[in-house]
């Protein structure tokens, strides 16, 4: 079934936001609804795509700050991960902590994913969860295998890999995560990060120099 996929990097922190739509029904699901809800909308009407689900990789502000304005404008279901919930409920005191001023909650979720794999559908998507957590507490990443493509959140970049330092990361967890998650799935894998450009699974073995100097430490 026929799948396009598009990104919009919005918000201060140049955040990635994926709408997946299936283009025979219109339907879409969005992939962290970040900063600038009426900028998703707009994108969305413009291909006369219909959101029905979002869902978000982990709960750091800059990943679900529209979340609220999106579903009070659709109505639809909001998902993340059941350890996402604490920080959702401390979104205003991330945005004091980031100099941004009280920011507004984010979205209820109506769903809470666990840490075992799940097949979330939609119309002809599918996207399997997989759980990484490090970089943030019930951290999520979400593989496509069909269409062999991995929205990775802030897990894996580009020649990178998130930041552990800010409260709940983890770097000695967050590269378990990559390793036995991402690692594991094949080199022509298309990886769609939370933030910079895409890359693939087989670049990131060759040359993220945190991989490769993780893996020269294994026995």
């Amino acid at each position: 079934m026929p799948i396009k996929i598009m990104s919009l990097t919005l918000g201060p922190f140049a955040t990635n936001a994926y709408l997946v739509a299936d283009i025979q029904t219109g339907n879409a699901v969005l992939i962290d609804p970040v900063d600038d809800a009426s900028a998703i909308l707009a994108a969305a009407a413009a291909e006369n795509w219909n959101i029905k689900l979002m869902l978000a990789t982990h709960a750091h502000l800059d990943h679900v700050l529209a979340s609220a304005a999106i579903k009070e404008a659709l109505g639809i279901p909001f998902y993340i991960h059941e350890e996402c919930e604490t920080l959702l409920d401390e979104i205003p005191l991330q945005g004091l902590y980031f100099g941004l001023g009280e920011l507004p909650a984010p979205a209820k979720p109506d769903r809470l994913l666990t840490s075992k794999s799940e097949v979330i559908t939609q119309d002809g998507i599918r996207l399997h969860s997989l759980y990484t957590p490090g970089h943030a507490p019930g951290h999520l990443s979400f593989y496509m295998p069909e269409q062999k493509i991995l929205f990775s959140g802030d897990s894996l970049f580009a020649g990178s890999i998130g930041r552990t330092d800010l409260p709940g990361g983890d770097h000695n967890l967050l590269m378990r995560s990559i390793f036995e998650q991402l690692m594991v799935l094949d080199d022509d894998v298309q990886v769609l990060p939370g933030h910079m450009g895409a890359t693939s699974i087989g670049r990131e073995r060759r040359t993220n120099p945190f991989l490769l100097a993780y893996s020269g430490d294994q026995p």
